[in-house]
């Protein structure tokens, strides 16, 4: 990964990138670029790395808005032997100072913001590194780039397969997020190759144009830089906000036929689907990751194609483990929860007793465990978490499902967030099919009481007779909370904090389930 853009360069490849705005490493630059530019921003960005007292063996923090130059930045890291640590800038201050103790870093690559942030909550961050780089220049406490060029870039170190490449963390919807480790051989080897293979009718061609709509902190991004860049598209493109305003005019002047996003910003961007002349007629496939995504999202986008057969790919697994089942939806969009099979000759996938984890029978709910080869190393500063989780050689993921007599593995929920007799992705999924006014609906399961909806609308309003027909035939409820988007508590993947929103609702309010395995 140190030296990917510039082997992808070497071969003459002609892929552009687009940018929605500047990268925060290099504002000056713009927002179009090559290959052979961004190769060269990544060794000044190793140069002044180094510069900054980054070793072989250190490990390098980046705290910053969200944006693709978080992977750019790693690979800088990764090209000097360091290892890099992405966390989102999005985390609460009082959860990135536990994150940054875990981590350790000899240099904190971070902006002014994040700083102010912090020390308005009490937390001086650049206490929590040997040296911390602000890239907007501005903080007083910190060094900024200018700073740190002009001095040479060491040569490229090439990391072994089996030793830490990068640190990530989970979403954290229930609570502090873990830092996954991976390696070359887990997140390159195991998933990123697998990837950048061009499959008949859903591989990207040289001919795509790739649009790609991500939380950058993720370690989803870290792979799909990989893949993407050795499947050489024509362009690809980069939205880093979910406002459709904004995002309107980028997608319109390079018109995706390619297009990941997470399952939040097709929500957030779905207005654009019925424009004129939408910004999505072109698009023959659609993909979503990190978190389910409900029918009437992938309804509008397929309408949206002009094409004459688009799919909608919905990959389903975690951080630790990268994609476990996939499965493609089209224009029909039936069983949404239906999460196809284990990708094959990869992962193995089994369903146990919550609580004796022996394999139950076909078509028996129980806990999803896996076995691939995509397995992180494990859990920075956490070990005995890791190992509670890990069956031999089986990953205890902490979803609840059900596995058909064909193979198919059908989501019901997280088993942190359950309500006992129901599934609670099943229920969203029909209350957000049934109401047109509803832009998200979140059921929070609770112990001893009918599960909390918590309902989404544009204006914070819902009519309450369309609800009661609704939901007649659904087990019971409480009564709806009707808030708006920005009203709900949201990782920087644009998930709902259940358990944050379940306190702040009511709370003596116990969650259902034993978060055991989260």
């Amino acid at each position: 990964m140190g030296v990917l853009f510039d082997e992808c360069a070497d071969r003459d490849q002609a892929t552009t990138i687009h940018l929605d705005r500047p990268f925060d490493i290099a504002p000056e630059s713009g927002v179009d670029h090559d290959l052979p530019g961004l190769a060269r921003l990544v060794w000044t960005t190793a140069g002044w790395l180094a510069a900054a007292g980054v070793r072989r063996g250190d490990r390098v923090a980046i705290v910053k808005d969200n944006h693709w130059d978080y992977d750019l930045l790693a690979c800088a890291a990764v090209r000097i032997g360091a290892v890099p640590a992405k966390l989102s800038g999005h985390l609460p201050p009082e959860s990135l100072a536990v994150l940054l103790r875990r981590v350790g870093p000899a240099v904190l690559v971070t902006t002014a913001g994040v700083l102010t942030a912090g020390r308005d909550a009490g937390v001086d961050l650049t206490t929590l590194a040997r040296t911390t780089v602000d890239l907007n220049g501005t903080d007083p406490s910190a060094l900024s780039v200018p700073d740190l060029l002009g001095h040479g870039t060491p040569p490229p170190v090439r990391p072994r397969d089996d030793d830490p490449l990068v640190v990530m963390h989970t979403s954290g919807t229930t609570g502090l997020p873990k830092l996954v480790v991976h390696s070359t051989a887990t997140i390159i080897g195991a998933l990123a190759q697998l990837e950048a293979r061009r499959i008949p009718v859903i591989g990207v061609r040289g001919t795509d144009t790739l649009a790609n709509a991500s939380a950058y902190s993720h370690g989803r991004t870290f792979c799909w830089t990989a893949s993407a860049l050795a499947l050489a598209p024509s362009r690809i493109v980069v939205l880093t906000r979910d406002d459709p305003d904004l995002a309107d005019p980028v997608l319109r002047n390079h018109p995706p036929t390619v297009v990941e996003a997470l399952p939040a910003t097709y929500v957030r961007l779905r207005p654009l689907t019925t424009r004129l002349d939408n910004a999505f007629r072109a698009v023959r496939l659609f993909m979503s990751t990190y978190d389910a995504i409900h029918p009437p999202v992938v309804r509008a986008y397929l309408d949206a194609s002009a094409r004459r057969r688009p799919l909608w790919m919905q990959g389903w697994g975690q951080s630790e483990t990268g994609p476990i089942t996939f499965r493609f939806l089209d224009r029909r969009v039936t069983a949404p929860r239906d999460l196809g099979r284990p990708i094959p000759l990869r992962t193995r996938l089994r369903v146990v007793d919550p609580a004796t984890l022996t394999p139950v029978g076909r078509g028996e709910p129980g806990l999803v465990q896996v076995r691939t080869p995509a397995r992180c190393l494990g859990y920075l500063g956490e070990d005995e978490r890791f190992a509670a989780k890990s069956d031999g050689g089986w990953w205890n993921t902490g979803d609840l499902a059900v596995r058909g007599r064909t193979g198919r593995v059908r989501l019901l929920d997280r088993e942190v967030d359950l309500a006992p007799g129901m599934s609670c992705l099943a229920a969203e999924d029909t209350i957000e099919d049934r109401l047109d006014a509803v832009v998200e609906c979140v059921l929070l399961g609770v112990s001893g009481r009918p599960p909390v909806p918590v309902v989404v609308t544009a204006d914070g309003t819902l009519d309450q007779r369309a609800w009661t027909r609704a939901v007649a035939d659904l087990p019971p409820l409480a009564d709806p909370v009707v808030r708006t988007w920005d009203q709900l508590p949201r990782t920087g993947t644009g998930k709902v904090r259940r358990h944050d929103l379940l306190t702040a609702l009511a709370a003596d309010a116990t969650p259902a389930g034993s978060g055991r395995w989260t």
